[in-house]
């Protein structure tokens, strides 16, 4: 089957390419001239690159041309208003003119990553655009199939290896009491499921909570992160929430700062699957334990 693939470079992107050229699919990436790079170790003859973004109609065109289906993995979790970043236009409009063009080239079947937490209503708009695109992507004619992955962990990941950092530190900062709970699921999973949806009819219009075998206290996850480093116990600093939030609101524009008010949003309010079996029952994938998906990347030489 000829896909194209949005977010092509990113964190699950790069997951994912190697898993549909082991599928034997056609793969077309849309990629952003001088981004080739982020691609890394993926075999240059298993894919195509096409220039463009999803505010180019006559790219979006041409890399359409011929696809049999999409995979919309495009995405962000911190705006920039400034260079018109926002959760509102990447989420929602450029999802829509995907979804036009790919009405337009006929496609045939529309795999949609949103996010666990996405619904009417949401505390924060990262939540509320993912719902947004979503309902664009379930009323468009295209036959399609939504997952709404917790936190994604695997090699080079942004989330666990930031983690990892500060449970080296003698003591690791810790917002609030800790026992607000994530769900995390691994790369590999999140790759396998995309690419079997491809394929499979029973999941289509559906949408699929993506989530590891069991959810985890953050305070669980520092923990587990010790001990794949080595460490036989994590101590905690519980910083107060009313101490934290004038120090984010400060600090929030800064890239170099770990954390938003978004992503404080998201984080205090939990992230966990409601139906975390049907996943799995669906898709014949095996759920990875954080512990050991961790462990094959918090290597032996890093630990302290």
């Amino acid at each position: 089957m000829k896909v194209l693939v949005t977010g092509s470079t990113g964190f699950v992107g790069r997951g994912i390419l190697p898993r549909l050229a082991e599928a034997g699919h056609e793969t077309v990436c849309l990629v952003r001239p001088g981004s080739e790079a982020k691609l890394g170790a993926v075999q240059p003859g298993s894919i195509r690159l096409a220039a463009g973004d999803l505010f180019e109609p006559a790219a979006l065109a041409q890399a359409l041309a011929g696809c049999e289906a999409v995979i919309h993995l495009v995405g962000i979790i911190r705006e920039n208003p400034r260079k018109g970043v926002t959760f509102s236009r990447i989420h929602v409009e450029g999802t829509r003119r995907l979804l036009d063009a790919a009405k337009q080239a006929g496609v045939k079947r529309f795999i949609h990553m949103s996010a666990l937490g996405a619904r009417m209503g949401a505390a924060s708009p990262y939540h509320r655009t993912k719902y947004e695109a979503e309902q664009l992507v379930i009323h468009s004619g295209i036959p399609y199939t939504i997952f709404r992955p917790s936190v994604i962990f695997g090699p080079d990941d942004e989330f666990v290896n930031m983690l990892a950092g500060l449970v080296r530190l003698p003591v690791t900062p810790v917002i609030g009491d800790g026992a607000y709970r994530l769900q995390p699921v691994a790369r590999q999973t999140v790759a396998d499921v995309f690419t079997q949806a491809l394929t499979h009819d029973r999941c289509l219009g559906e949408i699929y909570e993506a989530g590891g075998p069991e959810p985890l206290s953050y305070n669980a996850l520092l923990d587990q992160i010790g001990a794949a480093l080595g460490k036989t116990s994590v101590r905690k600093l519980h910083l107060p929430l009313g101490l934290m939030k004038p120090v984010i609101n400060l600090l929030e524009g800064f890239s170099f700062f770990p954390i938003t008010n978004t992503q404080l949003t998201m984080l205090l309010e939990e992230n966990v699957c409601a139906d975390p079996a049907k996943l799995y029952e669906t898709f014949p994938t095996p759920p990875i334990p954080f512990r050991q998906g961790i462990e094959r990347y918090l290597h032996p030489s890093a630990r302290t």
